[in-house]
């Protein structure tokens, strides 16, 4: 096997051919798992084998051990484990592959044998590999103790294990700890000590953090050799990690004093971070935010509860709060900013769990905190220049975005413990920015508390709030200079479209505005979804200006200012707005509004299929479908008195689908065997259904016909689904069973011939 081992290694990794490979691979892994395999792996080994035999050998190793432990008898298990800490000692100088895999081989056998078989395993280790500093190979049998202590822990979190052994290894992993810890606390603490080996004795303390090892004592020294660590540049980056990991460990919140003792260290390094923000040095302000926030937020609670050191924790949330103000654009000048969010909503929700008495002091201290925090959020919201944020890629405009989203999110739990003084301390500012004609005002200024105040009107309830009405009135004071604050502008009043509902005698000031972004294809989002909102909310108060609403949407509508998706959402919002009309004023304004778009669905119906032409018939069927998801006068009915019944009078919707019903079936003549041109046309039908309900009534018969030419000809799904919202509302109606009876024999014995012809269409 050991011959047929290398010749199988030597085609896996030489021969070209892909077949020749697949074969050696599956022969290797059979081999692995054989009994044989046990013995030969050791030939594998040997120093003449080219490195990746090697690694095959010592794989193989690991497999044996991890997977078939159970094969090897109890009295070989002491010469196994003396191979394998001979063999670590030979490789400890490379290949580091081979090194990597031995050890990971007698992590496994450890795993297996400890506490009994091997009592102190860990201990054996150190003592075997600790090197004496007159060794010819000290450096590296230090370097390969390393490895081995490192992924012992790895090993132990991978392995499958039942929870008892599991909770066992993990005591006795934690007992040999007082072996580990002396050991990296001698290496970090060497004078002399090689870069590489302090390391990879950091790296191995994360390694066994993981463990929940205590973090007093012995081991709150070595977490101080690690600030230590720092100083040095070779090894700043894996010291930041390394003592993220430990401080990041949720049990670390037994050791209270621990935690305490680290928040000098932690606030020792703020000198280090502001030079280094100073100097545009993003790697270090990062990693040294990345331990602030860690002690901050993984131990919020824990530490605002030592209230006898609430000044060291004060210093380090402010420190928090200037890695959230650090000097630059974000996502291109730096990326320390945003680590820091998470922090503040921990922060004032750890504050606002405490009892109201104990609340009311914290407040007291932290509020000023988050006043502070307001003016660098907006700060950091700022966008750049014009002309720096035309250089931008798309990719950090998209981040920059995504941050402002994550702004926004924090300013709504900043709101949780300011209040309306917060709403309060913008509109000052709003006001004095905008009414203080002598000094001249950037738009980012104004665009950044617009933005603040969209932010909190999204998500809190403002109707209460007394300065609301005082931003109605500044808005429409506000010099709109470019696309960035249009759209802010627009967003803001959108999300004061139910405070404008309550106070619609307002909407006056506002609404031209939102008129005159609507004729712009850059605000089409923002414009778009605010006139929607708008039309949901108001919608009983917009007679005054129903006119010119209908008026400017006809026009962009026709004139195709808007791309197809923001169409359907002004469609949407056009639906509410009809719905509040008289009945007698609807059909009228429907048909003036859907007049120029039958028209050209007429002329598209009567060309000849072709890619542009499907598009258009799609994009009308949608606005269609959009306008009648909305459109919906039952409301109406349930609030009248002494009025004519809904039954009595056709539905304004029912008369348009009859009128178009067809252009609709001509349109169905051309268009049959395409999926989305059909699932278009259903589409207006379901939307109807849904909307209308009973009111559909006058249409059953024909639409059951109709939907049953085309499942016939072209079984679709888009068929089927409106089939069946037919057959809900319909079926239990006396008058409509006959049509929707034969409408569900048709689809079913259409639907059986398709599974006897053994094929799907």
């Amino acid at each position: 096997l050991h011959s047929l081992s290398v010749a199988a290694l030597q085609q896996l990794y030489y021969d070209p051919d892909m077949e020749h490979k697949n074969v050696a691979q599956k022969w290797l892994t059979q081999a692995q798992t054989s009994r044989q395999a046990w013995q030969f792996c050791w030939p594998l080994l040997s120093p003449d084998k080219l490195p990746e035999i090697q690694f095959f050998g010592a794989s193989t190793l690991h497999t044996k051990i991890s997977c078939h432990w159970a094969d090897l008898p109890t009295d070989q298990h002491q010469t196994l484990r003396m191979q394998l800490l001979s063999h670590i000692s030979h490789f400890s100088s490379g290949p580091k592959m081979v090194l990597t895999r031995l050890c990971v081989a007698l992590a496994s056998l450890a795993l297996h044998t400890m506490p009994q078989g091997w009592p102190q395993a860990v201990a054996d280790m150190v003592r075997v590999y600790q090197p004496e500093k007159e060794e010819v190979n000290a450096h590296a049998h230090c370097l390969a103790l390393l490895e081995l202590l490192t992924v012992l822990p790895e090993e132990f979190q991978s392995c499958r294990l039942p929870q008892a052994r599991r909770a066992q290894l993990r005591e006795a992993l934690a007992g040999e700890w007082t072996a580990v810890c002396p050991l990296l606390r001698q290496l970090l603490q060497r004078q002399e000590g090689n870069s590489q080996v302090k390391e990879r004795a950091l790296r191995c303390l994360s390694s066994w953090v993981g463990l929940d090892v205590p973090l007093h004592g012995e081991s709150e020294g070595l977490l101080q050799d690690c600030f230590a660590a720092l100083s040095d540049p070779e090894l700043f980056d894996t010291a930041v990690e390394t003592i993220v990991s430990s401080i990041s460990q949720p049990d670390c919140q037994r050791y209270t004093d621990a935690l305490v003792n680290l928040m000098p260290l932690v606030l020792g390094l703020h000198d280090q971070l502001k030079a280094a923000a100073r100097d545009g040095d993003m790697e270090t302000s990062h990693g040294i935010c990345r331990i602030a926030v860690a002690l901050g937020e993984t131990h919020s609670r824990t530490l605002l509860e030592q209230v006898e050191h609430w000044q060291g924790y004060l210093a380090l949330v402010k420190m928090i709060l200037f890695c959230t103000g650090i000097p630059g654009h974000y996502p291109v000048n730096e990326t320390t900013s945003s680590l820091t969010l998470t922090f503040w909503y921990t922060l004032q929700d750890d504050i606002l769990s405490f009892e109201e008495d104990k609340q009311v002091v914290y407040l007291q201290v932290y509020r000023p905190v988050y006043f502070q925090l307001v003016d660098v959020l907006l700060h950091k919201a700022h966008f750049p220049s014009e002309q720096d944020y035309t250089s931008w890629s798309s990719d950090d405009k998209e981040q920059f975005r995504i941050y402002r989203v994550d702004i926004s999110d924090t300013l709504m739990y900043v709101y949780e413990i300011l209040g309306a003084e917060l709403l309060s301390n913008l509109y000052d500012r709003l006001g004095r920015l905008l009414m203080d004609t002598e000094r001249p005002t950037a738009w980012q200024d104004t665009e950044a508390l617009l933005f603040g105040f969209q932010a909190i009107a999204e998500t809190i309830d403002v109707n209460y709030s007394d300065v609301i009405p005082g931003l109605i009135g500044l808005i429409p004071r506000i010099s709109i200079s470019n696309i960035q604050l249009a759209d802010t502008v627009m967003y803001t009043i959108g999300s004061l479209a139910e405070w404008l509902a309550d106070h619609p005698m307002m909407l006056g000031n506002v609404l031209p505005m939102v008129l005159q972004g609507l004729v712009k294809a850059e605000l089409s989002v923002s414009s778009v979804s605010t006139l929607k909102r708008i039309c949901r909310e108001c919608r009983h108060d917009l007679a005054p200006y129903i006119h010119d609403i209908m008026t400017v949407s006809q026009d962009v509508l026709v004139k195709d200012i808007h791309k197809s998706s923001q169409c359907m959402w002004l469609m949407q919002g056009l639906g509410f707005l009809l719905s509040a009309l008289p009945m007698e004023e609807i059909l009228g304004s429907l048909t003036t509004l859907l007049t120029p778009h039958i028209q050209r669905l007429d002329t598209l119906a009567h060309q000849e299929p072709s890619p542009t032409a499907k598009l258009s018939i799609i994009h009308i069927l949608g606005m269609l479908s959009s306008l009648f998801t909305t459109l919906d006068i039952s409301r109406q009915d349930e609030g009248s008195e002494g009025t004519t019944p809904a039954q009595a009078r056709p539905n304004p919707v029912v008369v348009v689908l009859q009128q178009v019903f067809t252009l609709i079936q001509t349109i169905l003549s051309k268009w049959l065997s395409d999926s989305e041109v059909v699932e278009a046309v259903c589409g207006v039908f379901e939307r109807s259904v849904k909307t209308l309900l009973n009111d559909f009534a006058p249409m059953v018969q024909q639409l059951s016909e109709m939907l049953g030419q085309i499942y016939s000809a072209f079984p679709q799904a888009s068929a089927l689904d409106l089939t069946r919202q037919m057959v809900h509302i319909f079926a239990g109606e006396k008058d409509h069973f006959s049509p929707i009876q034969a409408l569900i024999e048709l689809v079913t014995s259409t639907t059986l011939s398709i599974f006897q012809q053994g094929k799907r269409k």
